[in-house]
C-alpha cells in the first residue's frame, strides 16, 4: 500500500498542508517582540525610552489579549512590536495568549525580548507554533505569518515535536471520510511506523474472524472498505504502554441511521485514532524509554444488506456476549476487541481514546477531555500535568452502582442501555469489562473545536495527548 506521505505528494495542491510548525532559524535581522501582561504594563512603560512610552500612551495600548502595536523608529520603520497577554481574569478564561497576536503581526521575524518575564513561557511558545496551523488541503494555502526565534532557554525541539504531533492529529481528523477511510488511516499509520522504524501488523477483512476480532468485523463489514485492526509496536526496553484509539472513519449510525444534522461531523469519529497517533509521534520523536504499542480498529459504520442489526447478539474476543440495542453505539464494540487484545500482552498501562459519547459533551462541553481511571495516583499525575501544559482534562467516575445498567439479561452486556442516564459513564464501564487490570485509563474526547480560539482554529483539535505525554514519566516511572 502506498504510504500516506506518498499519497500527499501526488498533488501540488497539498504541498503546504504538511509543512512543519517550527521556529525561525534566523540568527540576525529580527525585530524585538515584547509580550506584556496588563498588570505589568505601567511599570514596563516607565522603563522605556520617552518616544516608546509616548507612542504606547498615544495609541492607548492596554495589553489586552491579542492586542498588537508596532513602535516606529525616527525613520518611521518598526523598531519593535508589543503584544498584550491580558489580565489575570481574562487569562483564566482561555490559554495561549501569545498566539492571539501572531496573525496580527507583520510577516517578519521576531525574537522575544522579555522572554524571562513571560509566565508559562513554554506554553505560550507552543501556542505560537500552533497558531501557524492551517488545514489547506482543499483550498489556497494560508498567507505567511510572523516567525519567531525561540529563546535559548527553551527546548525548541520539544515544542516543535509537540506541535508536529498535534498537527498530525488535526490533519487526520479534518480530512473528510472520502479521503480518510480505513485504507487511508492504515496508510497514515504505516507512514508513521516507517518514519520511526516501528513494526506494524494489519488484520483485515475476514481475517478478523479467523484471528478472533468478531466485533470489529461485525461493525465494519457493511462498508466498501474492509474493516481492519492496525497494530503498531515501537521500542524494546522499558515499561509497556498500549494506546487504543477508536478509528471509526465515518459513522452513519448503521441501521439506526443518524439524522442529517448528527451525521455532519462524523468524519471526526476517528478522532481517538488520530489522537493516539499524534501522541505516538510525540513519544517516538522524543525517544522516550518505553515500549509503545498502538492498536486502532479502523472501520466505517455503514448501511448495507449485511450490516449488523439491532437485536443481534455478538460474541467478543474476550468471550463476553453483547446485545445490540443500537447500531449507533458501535465505537465501544470495536474498542472492546482491541482492548481484549491489549490486555493479553500485560502492559503496564492501557489508555483508550475515543470520540465515544455525546453525553460527555453534555457533561463537560467541548474544551475538557474527560477521563476514567481507578488510580488516584494516575489521576493526580494527569491533572497536574494538564495544568502545566494547558491541555485540560477532567476526571469522571467508574461508578460501580451503574454496572447493572449495562447488563440486559439476554446477554452479558448491553451496548446501548435504555433510559439515557450517565451515557459516558456506562460506556466507560462497558469498556472496563474487557480489561481485567487496574492500569486502565479511558478518555471520552470530542476532538473538535466548534469556535475559533487562539492556537485552536475551528475544526479538529487534539485533546489529552500533551497532558498524557507530560504525565507518562510519573505514571510509568521512567
Amino acid at each position: 500500500m502506498q504510504s500516506f506521505a506518498g499519497r500527499l505528494n501526488e498533488s501540488q495542491q497539498l504541498k503546504d498542508e504538511y509543512m512543519p510548525l517550527t521556529f525561525s532559524k534566523a540568527t540576525n535581522g529580527s525585530l524585538p517582540l515584547y509580550a506584556i501582561q496588563a498588570e505589568q504594563l505601567d511599570n514596563w512603560i516607565k522603563a522605556q525610552p520617552k518616544e516608546v512610552s509616548a507612542w504606547l500612551k498615544a495609541n492607548a495600548f492596554a495589553a489586552n489579549i491579542g492586542e498588537v502595536i508596532l513602535v516606529p523608529n525616527s525613520k518611521g520603520m518598526p523598531q519593535m512590536a508589543v503584544v498584550g497577554l491580558g489580565t489575570p481574569a481574562t487569562r483564566s478564561r482561555g490559554r495561549f495568549e501569545l498566539a492571539a497576536a501572531r496573525a496580527k503581526l507583520p510577516a517578519q521575524t521576531f525574537h522575544l525580548e522579555n522572554a524571562q518575564d513571560v509566565d508559562g513561557l513554554d506554553v505560550q511558545l507552543l501556542g505560537w507554533l500552533l497558531a501557524g496551523y492551517s488545514f489547506d488541503r482543499y483550498r489556497k494555502p494560508a498567507t505567511p505569518m510572523a516567525d519567531l526565534i525561540c529563546p535559548e532557554t527553551v527546548d525548541a525541539t520539544r515544542l516543535e515535536t509537540l506541535a508536529a504531533g498535534e498537527k498530525l492529529t488535526r490533519d487526520l481528523i479534518n480530512t473528510p471520510a472520502a479521503d480518510m477511510g480505513p485504507d487511508a488511516l492504515e496508510a497514515a499509520t504505516q507512514s508513521l511506523a516507517e518514519m520511526f522504524g516501528a513494526s506494524i501488523h494489519v488484520t483485515k477483512g475476514d481475517d478478523l474472524l479467523i484471528d478472533n476480532f468478531p466485533m470489529i468485523h461485525a461493525v465494519g463489514r457493511a462498508a466498501e472498505q474492509t474493516p481492519r485492526l492496525l497494530d503498531m509496536r515501537w521500542g524494546d526496553t522499558g515499561p509497556k504502554l498500549t494506546l487504543v484509539g477508536k478509528g471509526v472513519c465515518f459513522d452513519t449510525g448503521g441501521l439506526n441511521l443518524k439524522p442529517g444534522g448528527s451525521m455532519a461531523l462524523m468524519k471526526k469519529d476517528m478522532g481517538g485514532a488520530a489522537t493516539v497517533l499524534g501522541l505516538a509521534q510525540m513519544v517516538m520523536s522524543l525517544k522516550l524509554p518505553i515500549q509503545l504499542r498502538v492498536l486502532i480498529p479502523a472501520v466505517e459504520n455503514a448501511v448495507s444488506g449485511n450490516a449488523f442489526r439491532p437485536g443481534d447478539i455478538l460474541t467478543s474476543r474476550k468471550g463476553l456476549t453483547v446485545e445490540i440495542n443500537n447500531t449507533d453505539a458501535e465505537g465501544r464494540l470495536v474498542l472492546a476487541d482491541a482492548l481484549a487484545l491489549a490486555e493479553e500482552d500485560a502492559p503496564d498501562q492501557i489508555i483508550s481514546m475515543a470520540t465515544l459519547t455525546g453525553a460527555a459533551r453534555v457533561a463537560v462541553g467541548p474544551d475538557l477531555a474527560p477521563f476514567y481511571t481507578n488510580s488516584d495516583t494516575l489521576a493526580a499525575a494527569l491533572t497536574g500535568a494538564a495544568d502545566r501544559v494547558a491541555d485540560p482534562v477532567w476526571r469522571m467516575p467508574f461508578w460501580d452502582p451503574y454496572e447493572k445498567m449495562i447488563e440486559p439479561g439476554i446477554a452479558d452486556l448491553d451496548n446501548a442501555p435504555a433510559g439515557g442516564f450517565a451515557g459516558s459513564i456506562t460506556a466507560a464501564l462497558f469498556l472496563r469489562r474487557f480489561v481485567d487490570m487496574d492500569a486502565y485509563t479511558h478518555f471520552d474526547i470530542y476532538g473538535w473545536n466548534p469556535t475559533a480560539a487562539p492556537a485552536r482554529p475551528k475544526g479538529a483539535v487534539g485533546m489529552g495527548a500533551r497532558a498524557l505525554l507530560e504525565a507518562l514519566p510519573e505514571v510509568l516511572e521512567f
